[in-house]
């Protein structure tokens, strides 16, 4: 006998393929949905077909748009480029109101073990940016781990023959942490990119 009948047993099955989502959270989802008024549930469901529907991926950049060209790439100075991984980096990065610069979402890091490389992900559409002219500086922002940091390095060394400033995130000791609490990599990083005060 099934635990759950079908309509919430499917329910949670759909649930439970959402990244971090488990059976007890995709369970909790879906009984969330069933004790919904209809017209709740039905602008949910909207509310999902419509980004299905509607989003899409800049044709200059790659991060999301509702146009063919994002509102980044055409309001910002082009002359600075900002290198993240996925759409939700251009996010984080926004929330600090700081850069004035454009974005190139690769959208994957390389990754040899899982088959993963230059042509993969998107590389050739960076490199095409840069040799149309116009770009002084290109930042790499992938994470700090070892596929963020070959792919940051690879990058760097195609880019910089063209004459590119390439730069990368400072990294460091976190504000309000104490040093011996800090991991070596980290601690050593900061020495190592230390500034002057």
């Amino acid at each position: 006998m099934e635990v759950f009948i079908e309509p919430i047993g499917k329910l949670i099955n759909e649930f439970s393929k959402l990244p971090g989502v488990g059976k007890k959270t995709a369970q909790r989802y879906a009984y969330k949905i069933v004790n919904m008024p209809e017209q709740e549930a039905r602008e949910f469901a909207q509310a999902i077909l419509a980004a299905k529907q509607k989003v899409r991926f800049c044709k200059v950049c790659g991060n999301y748009s509702e146009e063919d060209v994002c509102e980044i790439c055409k309001q910002r100075d082009p002359s600075v480029i900002c290198v993240v991984k996925e759409p939700k980096d251009v996010i984080a990065l926004e929330k600090l109101h700081e850069f004035k610069g454009v974005y190139h979402v690769l959208h994957g890091v390389l990754d040899p073990i899982n088959g993963v490389t230059a042509n993969d992900i998107r590389i050739h559409e960076l490199q095409m940016r840069v040799q149309a002219g116009g770009v002084k500086e290109v930042i790499m922002a992938t994470n700090p781990d070892v596929e963020g940091e070959a792919t940051a390095m690879y990058l760097a060394n195609i880019l910089k023959p063209l004459g590119i400033k390439v730069t990368r995130l400072s990294r460091g000791i976190p504000i309000g942490s104490e040093l011996e609490y800090t991991d070596e990599v980290t601690l050593s990083r900061a020495l190592i990119e230390r500034k002057e005060i």
